[in-house]
This record gives structure tokens, sequence and C-alpha cells, in this order.
């Protein structure tokens, strides 16, 4: 899940550095501070995840909704960055940010829930 991440992270910034072609001063697009936050992220996800599954009745669901509000909240740096300009960005650039932050959520909230419910119905299943 975290590789995945990191790579659909990847993909987004090597088209998105290949249409907008941003200013050498928005370092927010350069390739390092993404994969590195991507990773740094997504493992702490994959985190809290195993803890939500230990400790809640209703996992799945719950972990949803906080990875939601967590995408939102991830966005309001890039709206700052937007509106004032910052690095040289504008919004194409913070539109670019904000579309790497969906598919590691996207990511997460699909991946992680389907491997429990695979495992579930593993353990779940009668031996053939």
């Amino acid at each position: 899940m975290v590789l995945a991440s990191a790579l659909a992270v990847s993909a987004i910034r090597e088209i998105a550095v290949a249409i907008l072609q941003p200013d050498a001063r928005f370092f927010p697009l350069a390739l390092a501070l993404p994969v590195f936050d991507t990773l740094v992220f997504a493992s702490a996800a994959v985190l809290v995840f195993a803890r939500f599954c230990r400790d809640n009745a209703n996992p799945i669901a719950d972990y949803r909704r906080l990875a939601l509000w967590i995408l939102l909240i991830s966005f309001i740096p890039d709206v700052l960055l937007a509106v004032s300009h910052g690095f040289g960005g504008g919004w194409p650039e913070a539109l670019a940010l904000m579309s790497m932050h969906v598919a590691v959520w996207a990511i997460c909230v699909t991946v992680l829930p389907a491997a429990v419910a695979a495992e579930r119905h593993r353990i779940d299943s009668p031996a053939a």
C-alpha cells in the first residue's frame, strides 16, 4: 500500500511537471518531497488502520471517516500555497498536489480495508 501510494504520487507528479512546467522555485513538486511525504504519511496511515482494527468495533467505517477528514485538512497548505503564490506556484500547482493527496487517500481507504476483508473471509470460510 505504501509502495503503491509512492508510485501513484510519482506518476501524478511526473504528469503535473510535464504539463505545468512549474517555476523552479516551486519545490513542493520536486521529486524528493512528495515521495518522502508519501512514504511517511502512508506508513502512518497503515499504523493508524492497524490500531483501528485492534481497538474499534467498526474499524473500516471509522478509518474511512477519519481518512476523509485528514484528506480535507491536507488541502489547507495547498490552498494557502495557491492563494499566496508561495514558491512561485498557483492554483494549477496546488491542484496537482491535491490530486496526489486524493490518490493516496483512495489507495488507503480501498486497499487496507480490502486486505482486512479478504483476511476475514479467509478465516471465516470453511476449509475446502
